[in-house]
């Protein structure tokens, strides 16, 4: 075996490792910086797998090898701190619930769906929704031939809102329990819904639930991030400035661990219960090794966790996630502790990103009403 070509492949995938690392931290929208973000324990394996590499040929490093070591190094460790709250390895944001006498635990399952429009295998997650009995049933990217195939589960679900749309940001919200005033909401772009309901628990409590399905960064989507990030940093404001308690879910086509993510739990206040816990990878589906989280739920302090966790296939590019809450206001105080706290320069990055957000949506719903007219 040629050695030289093996230690030259290594040393390309270290200088790979790092340079796609550094070139996550320009601070621009553009969905191919941005993009970044996702595959950061991919990139981390990888940057692993170089490190190794290039150890096995340390006798033979001269200057360049060693400054490629260190940049390595540095951007490995950068990947780690991202990637490591989400593994057991760190605190819980959230507590694990109390284990309660019967009648007295509140609890609230909420299934969590992307289910790709041209699926065809609705039966799927009727049976799952059967099986697992979700309080609330979220589905994203559903328009009406899955809202005609959920009408077999609205026996059990008296309480529903239905945006059946076929541009993939269909959004139904399917619930057992009371929802007051809901309202669709187009935040950002004219063709693109978000739920905004209030909620009534087991216990008689009122809170907000939120569902959101912001238009991805991607070549064949959006060409920057400044929509999505506007959708989730308003909704987050929101709640803040309201003193909302509140659970917000969905498909957010963005990763747990990319800034804006991170910046909306500080401006919000709400938790995360993956942290301290494990990943909840849903998409892609068919591609194990590049797998991420997109689905996401966030929450106020009032709830401790009971379970989270993927769901079986449905057929779908993304896996079903459930989460089953259980309410405890009585740990709010403690674990409020455990939020991110917003600072001067969050507010002032947040309000500027709204900001930016409304222009930017405001474009794209021109150019997706030009899109319509020149299909009809």
């Amino acid at each position: 075996m040629d050695l030289s070509l093996l230690y030259a492949s290594v040393q390309w995938l270290a200088g790979f490792i790092a340079f796609v690392t550094i070139w996550g931290w320009l601070p621009l929208d553009n969905w191919w910086v941005r993009g970044v973000e996702f595959p950061r324990i991919q990139i981390m394996v990888l940057g692993v797998i170089a490190c190794i590499g290039m150890l096995a040929f340390w006798s033979e490093w001269q200057l360049g090898q060693w400054l490629l070591f260190v940049a390595l190094s540095i951007t490995l460790a950068f990947q780690l701190r991202m990637v490591l709250p989400y593994t057991k390895l760190w605190k819980k944001e959230v507590q694990q619930a109390k284990d309660l006498l019967e009648g007295q635990a509140h609890q609230l399952k909420i299934m969590v769906s992307n289910v790709l429009t041209p699926n065809d295998d609705t039966h799927k997650l009727i049976d799952l929704v059967k099986h697992r009995q979700p309080d609330i049933l979220i589905t994203l990217e559903s328009d009406q031939k899955w809202e005609k195939a959920l009408n077999e589960i609205e026996t059990d679900y008296p309480y529903t809102v239905k945006v059946p749309l076929d541009n993939l940001y269909g959004m139904h919200l399917y619930s057992k329990l009371e929802l007051i005033d809901p309202e669709v909401k187009y935040l950002m772009i004219d063709d693109i819904p978000s739920i905004h309901t209030q909620l009534r628990l087991q216990s008689g409590r009122v809170i907000w639930l939120y569902c959101l399905h912001p238009m991805p960064p991607s070549p064949t989507e959006a060409d920057k991030s400044t929509t999505r990030d506007a959708e989730l940093l308003t909704v987050g404001k929101h709640i803040k400035e309201n003193e909302q308690t509140a659970i917000l879910a969905g498909d957010l086509n963005d990763v747990a661990w990319s800034k804006t993510t991170r910046r909306f739990q500080r401006i919000s206040g709400l938790l995360d219960p993956r942290i301290g816990r494990h990943f909840i990878n849903t998409f892609h589906v068919d591609y194990p090794f590049l797998r991420w989280a997109l689905d996401h739920i966030f929450h106020s302090a009032c709830f401790t966790v009971v379970d989270i966790r993927r769901m079986p296939s449905v057929g779908s590019d993304h896996f079903p996630v459930m989460t089953t809450l259980q309410y405890e206001p009585e740990e709010t105080s403690k674990q409020e502790q455990n939020a991110p706290k917003a600072e001067a320069e969050d507010v002032k990055e947040t309000d500027k990103k709204i900001e930016e957000g409304k222009k930017e949506g405001e474009k794209v719903s021109k150019e997706h009403a030009e899109e319509r007219r020149s299909t009809c």
